[in-house]
């Protein structure tokens, strides 16, 4: 308790506040929620590094303005032998920092808002009189690997434009329209980002879109939402803009298919009409068969993982409905490749890393120790920290990770240090695990030598990330 109270007055503070800022994307309520729980700020940025945008550093220069200005005004009352009020001075210095900060946040997220409001009414203005089919992307996992797929495979002939990169929240969709969408394209795709009850609704409210796929349902961001069923509910909340038969639902959301049955799905034994067989898993990527009626695609992708077959079936399927032929939508599936930190695999000195760093869920746990099963190596290394924004099912959750991991078999696994390891490491032990486990206290010392954990051979799965306010 002393180091953490002690490490609130280092000259080191305003920068690790302003790092925890950016970790949080600026949300006021979760920064207070981290510094009321009194981190110990000299372990703080274990994980990532600081990122110097034009906020960080103006950030950075009212909370150094801040600190040093208390630091004055206390040291200048102690000359006075005025050595209550600076000894008050000094006590409230951390609290002077943050409060700035937040107020200056708070006050800036309230400016862009009405500041943007108008940008808001044009992109819609200018959606509801552009021709493309428009198609919306959403769900609890998976949507940015789904949206780059529709995104590779449509544009084989069509004019395709998508929402670029993890810019997933209404006011980057309208910036987006008004500033790179013309009036000549075919199809628009959007990637929707569910972050509490209401927003889709208000996606779609925006983008009306003729289309939709919902990619999953997992317990994410239960920090926000009060249970699964809302998220359900705020995912199903589409269907009051687009009709049943023009979505399509990932057959592993039970909870989802429970209140939309006439739904299509879509997952590994197909989509509709289409039937997938012949599925095939290597380094290389994944193939397989897709048939309907007397129509038959041979598909292969770089994509790794028997679970991308059924994202690769859904983008094939709404590709044949939007009129592409089957030689088109075999190009198209076939330049499809990882993305960043999502199943990505690289060689290190003779061993396969797969990167599957990207946010996590349970279903992504399930794919990628499932993907550790279906690929050689000598040793087999399994690691990650566990899944962040659980809620109430956080002990459940990293239990059944456990039992995941351990089923799986992996030879070695690494788990980062944090509040659900000892739950991760109790389903592993009801699981029967007998492999070499590590529990790694520093994470990124870990990531950046990874030379020194592989040998010839290998396949190190690493799957999900933790950011630094997360205990």
């Amino acid at each position: 308790m002393t180091r953490r109270l002690l490490s609130l007055f280092s000259p080191l503070a305003p920068q690790r506040f302003v790092y925890m800022l950016q970790q949080v994307e600026y949300n006021p309520s979760k920064f207070v929620s981290w510094l009321l729980k009194l981190p110990d700020l000299s372990r703080v940025r274990r994980r990532q590094r600081l990122k110097l945008t034009h906020k960080v550093q103006v950030l950075l220069l009212v909370a150094y303005g801040v600190w040093l200005l208390v630091v004055v005004v206390a040291v200048w009352l102690a000359l006075g032998y005025r050595w209550f009020e600076a000894g008050i001075l000094i006590v409230l210095l951390p609290w002077a920092v943050t409060l700035v900060l937040i107020l200056l946040v708070g006050i800036g997220n309230k400016l862009l808002y009405i500041v943007r409001r108008p940008l808001l009414k044009q992109a819609r203005r200018q959606l509801q009189n552009h021709p493309a089919v428009k198609i919306a992307v959403l769900g609890s996992y998976g949507k940015t690997t789904m949206k780059e797929l529709l995104l590779t495979v449509l544009s084989e002939v069509k004019n395709v434009k998508a929402t670029p990169g993890n810019m997933n929240v209404p006011i980057s969709h309208a910036r987006w329209v008004t500033k790179r969408v013309g009036t000549d394209e075919d199809v628009l795709i959007f990637e929707y980002g569910e972050g509490e009850p209401g927003d889709i609704s208000r996606f779609a409210k925006l983008t009306r879109p003729d289309y939709g796929v919902i990619t999953g349902l997992a317990p994410n961001h239960l920090d926000h939402y009060p249970s699964l069923e809302a998220v359900a509910d705020d995912l199903l909340s589409i269907r009051h803009t687009v009709a049943d038969e023009k979505l399509l639902l990932n057959s592993d959301a039970a909870g989802l298919h429970q209140q939309a049955p006439g739904i299509p799905a879509y997952g590994e034994s197909g989509v509709g009409k289409w039937k997938v067989e012949k599925i095939t898993v290597n380094y290389e990527g994944t193939g397989f068969v897709m048939k309907r009626g007397d129509t038959t695609l041979k598909l292969r992708s770089q994509l790794l993982g028997r679970h991308q077959t059924g994202p690769l079936a859904a983008a094939a399927a709404l590709a044949s409905e939007l009129g592409l032929t089957a030689g088109q939508i075999e190009a198209g599936i076939a330049k499809t490749k990882p993305f960043e930190h999502r199943m990505e695999a690289r060689q290190l000195h003779g061993a396969w890393l797969v990167d599957d760093t990207y946010n996590g869920n349970l279903e992504g746990i399930r794919a990628g120790l499932r993907l550790l099963g279906d690929l050689e190596a000598k040793r087999k290394i399994y690691v990650t920290p566990g899944l962040v924004d659980q809620g109430a099912e956080t002990d459940r959750v990293h239990r059944e990770i456990g039992r995941l991991i351990a089923a799986a078999a992996p030879d070695k696994v690494v788990l980062m240090q944090n509040s659900v390891t000892p739950a991760i490491q109790s389903g592993m032990e009801t699981g029967g695990y007998k492999g070499e486990l590590v529990i790694e206290d520093d994470p990124l010392n870990f990531y950046t030598n990874l030379e020194h954990t592989v040998a010839a051979g290998d396949l190190l799965v690493m799957q999900n990330d933790w950011t630094d306010n997360y205990t």
